[in-house]
């Protein structure tokens, strides 16, 4: 048997819950038995300064401790980071970049050089603004790398929401963030 290892890395800015999503994709692969690894790229971190997370998951342990230099997956919270930062930096051609933007994927590629990566978008921010009340676009980024991988499904994603989110927020904030997950799941475009 072979083992699987996932590398996804996370381009945000501070305050857009990167590093929440990339612990909660962590936990996801945990519910399925999995190993993983979840950690921020620590720098000169504050509200609106770009930062970088990454998750890993494996079938195996996993013996590599330094960040995600070659990820297959690749998400983009901020869309101005793409004009600024080379988000597909290592990224082999069978990788998925996902972009928190309203523009199609034909639409970003007109602009920039993905090479030839699986690019896909979503308006992570308009659905979590809609849902959530607040531009906050992790959760449904969450939803829109469960589409993109098939690592997990959407229930699976619902239900460690329901009982992660349950302990924490109000039922309100748990249902906005379920149907945010939903929406980007479903919204997610190629």
């Amino acid at each position: 048997m072979t083992s699987q290892l996932t590398e996804v890395r996370w381009h945000a800015r501070g305050g857009q819950g990167a590093v929440t999503a990339a612990k909660m994709v962590a936990e996801l692969a945990v519910e399925r038995g999995k190993h993983f690894q979840a950690f921020p790229e620590y720098g000169p971190e504050r509200s609106g300064a770009p930062i970088v997370a990454f998750t890993r998951i494996s079938d195996e342990p996993i013996q590599t401790y330094s960040p995600v230099e070659h990820p297959n997956v690749i998400l983009v919270l901020d869309p101005t980071l793409i004009s600024s930062i080379d988000v597909v930096e290592g990224a082999s051609e069978q990788a998925v970049v996902i972009v928190n933007t309203e523009q199609t994927p034909d639409d970003i590629k007109k602009d920039h050089d993905f090479g030839n990566v699986r690019l896909m978008t979503v308006a992570a921010s308009k659905i979590a603004s809609e849902t959530i009340g607040r531009n906050l676009p992790n959760t449904p980024m969450v939803g829109a790398v469960a589409k993109a991988t098939g690592l997990f499904g959407l229930e699976e994603v619902q239900d460690h929401m329901r009982q992660s989110f349950g302990k924490k927020f109000s039922e309100k904030v748990v249902n906005g963030n379920l149907e945010a997950v939903r929406r980007a799941f479903e919204e997610v475009k190629e």
